[in-house]
């Protein structure tokens, strides 16, 4: 009884949990934050349609492509020094965006809010693992950081348009200030320094291939999709193609690799990850579309816009919350399975949408999808994480995240480009996006109803092709994965449990 007692955490630990879920809410909320917020930048910084893309998915590139060499750096330098640093280069890079006069320079102080963003993640699990002795505590507490971390996601489009109302566009910066100062004032009280021994040197030409050639292969698609096929945007993709390959191979020749792709031989991992990245990719993509949907084509105030993605928010939210007990019921497989289809089901609800109306099916799609969302942000953590060596708490972390990370930017990037090709075939040719197009002083208003069809075209194109995309993985998810996963016959690596039992040791 008295171990027992012993082993209960204070209010301490659970006060430094709350502080580590500011930074954790900040870095996934920027990632969807200016999905309402694009129209008004548009309109104030006259943004190409290329610079309109990477303003939007620099920031979950540069997240991604770092979160394991970070994860790597707290794991040997100290994970709390690195919340700290990350933290302060955050608020700093978050108060310089609010103010850039022009769009070029936005799209740097994204960038560097992204690399300090990659500081914060996995250090963060880190230090939240380090809070709670029990397995049991610490599992909860897992649990509570991945749903702030969703959270984060789903709330992002709502507060920015709520702030929106009422300030200028750079107000979706500065919010971020009031927790960095929060954060960095509790933490060094409330949180202990974490570090692990790790053999090897961080492998720096690892690092620069793997962003260098995401970046590369990213540039070429939005080339290709704003302006059409040309020697340029080729030769980006084939560079961007040969360092990618490069990193791969390189890791498996290395004794500490970067990433251990090894892993990637079980299929329930395999999955687990596909699922942090798939779902991302189609709820970024069609939470930026429809945003540009309500807004420029049905013309609602961006209030408006950010109450009726309230419905789906709400859904996404309390569905990662309770889904360890619905993998308790109905066990992993089945629950990878209802995932997948609630949200491809979801996003063909979007295709009813017309020029003339659709918000009714978009707040439909938003909590059909939301549940599917839900449910996939929770069994990654869980999985994921579980399933890296318990040593390398740090690069767990940074697995899990970095596939939402780079999901949350692919789906810009590719279901976006998609979308922008589409407009651009099927559209006026007045211009390569629907904002610039509508703000073309002597368009016509048959003209304007011909942009606006064109960009409800590629909004359904991108959709249809995340739904196909979902249904195919949900098809694996129930044949690869094992029908006995439930956690009450035999706990699967990645519960809740059993991840904290693993960290524990």
């Amino acid at each position: 009884m008295y171990q027992q007692h012993a082993s209960t955490p204070g209010a301490r630990a659970w006060l430094g949990l709350l502080v580590v879920l500011g930074p954790v809410l900040l870095v996934s909320m920027d990632g969807s934050i200016l999905f309402l917020a694009m129209p008004r930048i548009s309109g104030a910084l006259a943004p190409t349609a290329e610079q309109a893309l990477w303003i939007l998915d620099v920031y979950g590139f540069a997240v991604g492509s770092l979160l394991i060499a970070f994860g790597d750096l707290g794991d040997r330098y100290g994970r709390l020094r690195l919340l700290m640093i990350g933290t302060a280069v955050f608020g700093l890079a978050s108060a310089a965006a609010a103010f850039v006069p022009d769009a070029g320079l936005l799209i740097a102080a994204r960038a560097l809010m992204g690399v300090a963003g990659a500081t914060l993640l996995p250090s963060a699990l880190a230090v939240v693992s380090e809070l709670f002795a029990d397995p049991r505590r610490r599992a909860q507490a897992i649990g509570i950081f991945a749903a702030a971390f969703a959270a984060g996601f789903a709330i992002g489009p709502v507060l920015g348009g709520v702030l929106l109302e009422s300030f200028w566009w750079g107000s979706v910066f500065l919010v971020n200030l009031p927790v960095v100062a929060v954060f960095l004032v509790l933490a060094p009280v409330l949180l202990g320094e974490v570090r692990a021994t790790r053999p090897g040197r961080v492998d720096v030409t690892s690092v620069v291939t793997s962003a260098a050639g995401l970046l590369l292969a990213i540039y070429a698609l939005k080339r290709v999709a704003a302006e059409g096929l040309s020697l340029l945007p080729v030769l980006a993709a084939l560079t961007g193609a040969v360092l990618l390959v490069w990193f791969a191979t390189r890791q498996r020749r290395l004794r500490h690799p970067l990433m251990d792709f090894s892993l990637f031989g079980d299929r329930t991992f395999t999955v687990a990850i596909v699922t942090g990245l798939l779902p991302l990719a189609a709820w970024s993509a069609t939470a930026y579309l429809a945003g540009v949907y309500l807004q420029s084509v049905l013309g609602l105030a961006v209030l408006h816009a950010a109450l009726l993605a309230l419905p789906g928010a709400a859904v996404l939210t309390l569905t990662c919350i309770i889904t360890p007990a619905v993998v308790d019921r109905i066990g992993k497989r089945t629950t990878l399975l209802v995932c997948h289809l609630s949200i491809a089901a979801g996003l063909l609800l979007l295709l009813p949408t017309t020029v003339h109306g659709g918000a009714g099916w978009y707040i439909a799609s938003t909590v059909v999808a939301g549940l599917g969302y839900g449910l996939s942000f929770a069994l990654v953590a869980d999985t994921a994480v579980g399933a890296v060596p318990p040593e390398r708490a740090g690069a767990a972390g940074a697995i899990a995240e970095t596939s939402n990370e780079i999901g949350n930017a692919l789906g810009i990037a590719l279901l976006g480009s998609l979308a922008a090709l589409v407009f651009r075939l099927q559209g006026p040719a007045f211009a390569p996006t629907l904002g610039e197009t509508l703000q073309i002083p002597e368009l016509t208003a048959t003209q304007a109803d011909d942009a606006k069809s064109a960009f409800v075209v590629g909004l359904h194109a991108a959709v249809a092709v995340a739904s196909l995309l979902h249904v195919v993985l949900g098809v694996l998810a129930s044949r690869w994965l094992p029908r006995q996963s439930k956690s009450n016959s035999s706990p699967s690596p990645g519960a809740p449990a059993d991840l904290a039992e693993r960290e524990a040791r």
